[in-house]
């Protein structure tokens, strides 16, 4: 395997993330980089933006193999259980077997979906993924979550299916809206705050080379946190202990998302506006300075994210939707704090009154 490459490592299974700039954005004759990872046929799952850009150049890639070509509509609010059925059909109308592979070539929803359809059809089949957006490069494409959602919650309905591998190539990150640029930023920042300090100085010292899409410094990032996050993957697959630490700032942004509406707000933009929350909350417990929170907001905001909701939410619709996360036990909420820059830890248990006070600081309803 090359250099080029991050692996995760499992108990049972291991796979690579390959980075590979320019595979899909500059596409040359180069060999083919997934040929062993897929099977004897193939269907690829998008959407029309996504495929417009880059299904030619992938399907160049699977010569010789049956492809076929599913485009599922964008945006969250289409991350449901009907969306995945038509591609299940799809598999089925096009007479695909046990033998097939699942390409996610697109972002955090059509990984999620791909990923979720490949662990149910046929009781379970491979599936690569290609993230296009810069929260699945660094996020959504690693560790093997796939779920669709439901009304009355966010990846309600899902399953673990690791995939095959992982094809990065940070030069697809040039034609994302800056928007969606920026909530992916959401989650680098989120890897920095709860496993590396350091890493976290490195971004507030490369925002201007990161904003400019600086190709070798792009790598460097989503190197980096794909490593923390197949770190904390390895050590707890199924998220009964640690990996629960990467929901920073998650329990209040699915509250959000659910809230002010799928497609409203993009899941980064509800991470950043809860990695505040969470952080607001650790200072009030007395984990972090009230500076360090500052710290956390102005480099969000130097991302151009959002730190605080905009739409009218009482803290008692918050407080209910909160309690529907699927990070809620049979005990109550649970929060992943900070308890340094570069330090999470799972709460259970804290104290209503500051969670209460950190609601109405943050929310204008």
């Amino acid at each position: 395997m090359r250099a080029d490459t991050t692996w995760v490592e499992l108990p049972n299974s291991r796979y690579p993330i390959l980075f590979e700039t320019g595979s899909l954005s500059n596409r040359a004759s180069a060999p083919n980089p997934l040929k062993e990872f897929v099977g004897e046929s193939v269907l690829i799952v998008s959407n029309q933006t996504i495929a417009d850009r880059y299904a030619a150049p992938l399907v160049d890639m699977l010569s010789g193999l049956k492809v076929d070509l599913h485009l599922i509509p964008e945006g969250e609010v289409h991350k449901t259980l009907g969306e995945l059925e038509r591609i299940i059909e799809t598999l089925l109308r096009a007479g695909h077997t046990r033998e097939t592979s699942l390409i996610a070539l697109g972002g955090g929803v059509v990984g999620d979906m791909t990923g979720f359809a490949a662990a149910i059809y046929q009781r379970g089949v491979p599936f690569i993924q290609i993230p296009t957006t810069l929260l699945a490069q660094v996020d959504s494409s690693v560790g093997g979550k796939t779920a669709v959602n439901h009304l009355l919650g966010k990846n309600m309905i899902g399953a673990f299916h690791q995939p095959e591998a992982v094809l990065i190539d940070v030069g697809v990150l040039r034609s994302l809206p800056v928007k969606e640029f920026a909530a992916g930023m959401a989650e680098v920042v989120k890897h920095a705050l709860l496993a590396d300090a350091d890493y976290l100085t490195w971004l507030e010292a490369h925002i201007d080379a990161i904003k400019a899409l600086d190709s070798t410094v792009l790598t460097e990032m989503v190197r980096k946190s794909c490593e923390i996050k197949s770190r904390i993957v390895a050590a707890d697959e199924k998220e009964k202990g640690q990996r629960a630490l990467l929901n920073l700032g998650h329990t209040f942004g699915h509250a959000i998302e659910t809230l002010v509406g799928y497609g409203e707000i993009l899941h980064g933009e509800a991470v950043a506006i809860g990695t505040v929350m969470a952080a607001t909350l650790s200072s009030r417990h007395g984990l972090i300075h009230a500076d360090e929170v500052t710290r956390i907001e102005s480099l969000l905001q130097a991302f151009n994210l959002p730190t605080r909701v905009q739409q009218p939410i009482s803290v008692d619709a918050f407080l209910t939707a909160m309690g529907r996360d699927k990070k809620a036990t049979a005990h109550g909420l649970r929060f992943i704090l900070l308890k340094a820059l570069g330090e999470a830890v799972v709460v259970s248990e804290f104290d209503e009154q500051h969670l209460n006070a950190v609601l109405s600081e943050s929310l204008s309803g």
